[in-house]
């Protein structure tokens, strides 16, 4: 925690802060911070009235699914089911790597060191192909 915060939130260093200050000073800090606590409290306000308005539209829509005869539990697991990852991708090119074991590379993404290596000595790419 910051130091400004603690002589804020504890009275004595407050106090002591304060006796540097003059009236006009204190009293314009005081409109300041009741300006900052005036929109932190509307924040808030508005925050838990969205929330509260958001609950209430899912509680009237979970009513609607109970009155059509809609299991919510139920509509949420159709959902879920819809999105299929996709399938991998089959390998399209086959090479040796540095400890002599073959590999197999999609053609997506990085190129492996060994095919980027026998690349930059002259091979094609297509001589990978599988």
């Amino acid at each position: 925690m910051s130091d400004i915060i603690k002589a804020l939130l504890n009275a004595r260093s407050l106090k002591a802060a304060a006796k540097e200050l003059t009236l006009e000073q204190l009293e314009e800090s005081l409109a300041k911070f009741s300006k900052i606590v005036e929109d932190r409290r509307a924040e808030e306000e508005a925050i838990r009235a969205a929330n509260e308005d958001k609950l209430r539209k899912l509680e009237e829509y979970k009513e609607m699914l109970k009155a059509d005869g809609i299991d919510p539990a139920e509509l949420l697991g159709a959902l879920a089911t819809e999105t299929k990852k996709r399938e991998p991708r089959p390998p399209k090119y086959q090479y040796v790597d540095d400890e002599g074991q073959t590999q197999k590379w999609t053609g997506q993404g990085r190129k492996p060191k060994a095919i980027q290596r026998a690349l930059d000595e002259g091979k094609r790419l297509e001589d990978f192909l599988i």
